[in-house]
């Protein structure tokens, strides 16, 4: 079984776009098939207006997957924030060859918004107030050819970079002053190690209930394996101190690759593992092998005029489940 992850950024049929969608479409849809998923976790798929209807569609991903082994794999999406249709950016979408079950977004149910007193900007002073998750995360309860479970939690934590604060910017990419910025990122990665927390609290309690179970956790993690968010749901023995939690401990299976191979986003300072699949012990010894598909990556800081496929490499696990 191929269990696979991408984010196909803002993946969109609107007219403004940097790249129009046909030429996003022809480098997208050999890239998906490339992948020969039998799961496939989505990232930053956006929802459209559809003549008539109350709620945005994945009009867009519908056409991308015309034609292809996943058009008629059972698909489920996080919700938008009226609670119907999906959001107009970034929805998560987990498609599966197997059936789903079920399936929940998950957001704020463990970590409640954090409240923040702001320290620059127009609200310096104020009342504090509530820091949410800029997306949920997205559990798919999946039905295996023998009849096992598998929890597939698809998840897009917050990018590394500084979030809004009121009256601090100058444009999309100019900020007022270093205090604003420097408040912004503080913000970015509060926000992206307390979603990583809610996740290690989920796992934690469907451990606890069966500690056989079959959870993969894949997506864009926005951060490398060294750093608070994977070590907070890693959670391994030498951080605990504990032998005895090394069952609650997940495994990440892109430390299989070599040096040279593990890497996901091109930066100019050089390449990052940003997008992993984490599996936990009981279907960490099913993993056979691992794919980062990164051969024709762009660099994303030198893709600002848009490129036509995405700036994150798929990852794709071999797993022995079927």
């Amino acid at each position: 079984m191929r269990l696979g992850t991408f984010n196909i950024e803002n993946l969109d049929l609107a007219r403004n776009m940097a790249v129009p969608f046909e030429d996003r479409e022809a480098v997208l849809r050999p890239a998906l098939e490339r992948m020969a998923a039998d799961i496939l976790c989505l990232q930053e798929v956006d929802g459209q207006h559809v003549p008539g209807a109350p709620e945005r569609r994945l009009v867009a991903l519908e056409r991308l997957l015309r034609g292809t082994r996943y058009e008629t794999y059972d698909r489920v999406a996080t919700l938008g924030p009226s609670g119907h249709g999906v959001a107009s950016v970034h929805n998560l979408v987990t498609l599966s060859r197997f059936p789903i079950r079920g399936h929940r977004d998950i957001r704020h149910e463990l970590v409640k918004p954090l409240l923040h007193g702001y320290l620059s900007g127009q609200s310096k002073g104020c009342d504090h107030a509530p820091v949410g998750f800029d997306r949920p995360l997205l559990l798919a309860q999946i039905e295996l050819p023998d009849g096992r479970g598998l929890d597939v939690i698809n998840l897009h934590l917050r990018a590394a970079r500084a979030s809004a604060i009121p009256g601090e910017k100058l444009s999309g990419t100019a900020w007022r002053s270093t205090s604003g910025w420097a408040e912004g990122y503080f913000l970015s990665a509060l926000k992206r190690a307390a979603q990583a927390l809610e996740l290690r609290l989920l796992i934690d309690g469907m451990l606890e209930r069966d500690p056989e179970r079959l959870i993969a956790i894949a997506g864009d993690f926005n951060a490398e394996d060294h750093e608070t968010p994977v070590r907070l749901l890693v959670a391994a023995p030498e951080e605990t101190g504990n032998a005895g939690l090394a069952a609650r401990s997940l495994g990440v299976l892109d430390r299989r690759l070599p040096a040279d191979r593990r890497w996901s986003v091109l930066h100019r300072d050089g390449p990052e593992m940003l997008d992993h699949i984490l599996v936990s012990q009981a279907l960490l010894g099913h993993c056979r092998d691992i794919e980062v598909h990164n051969e024709h990556l762009a660099d994303a800081d030198f893709s600002k005029a848009g490129i036509a496929g995405s700036t994150h490499a798929a990852v794709v696990a071999e797993l022995a489940l079927d």
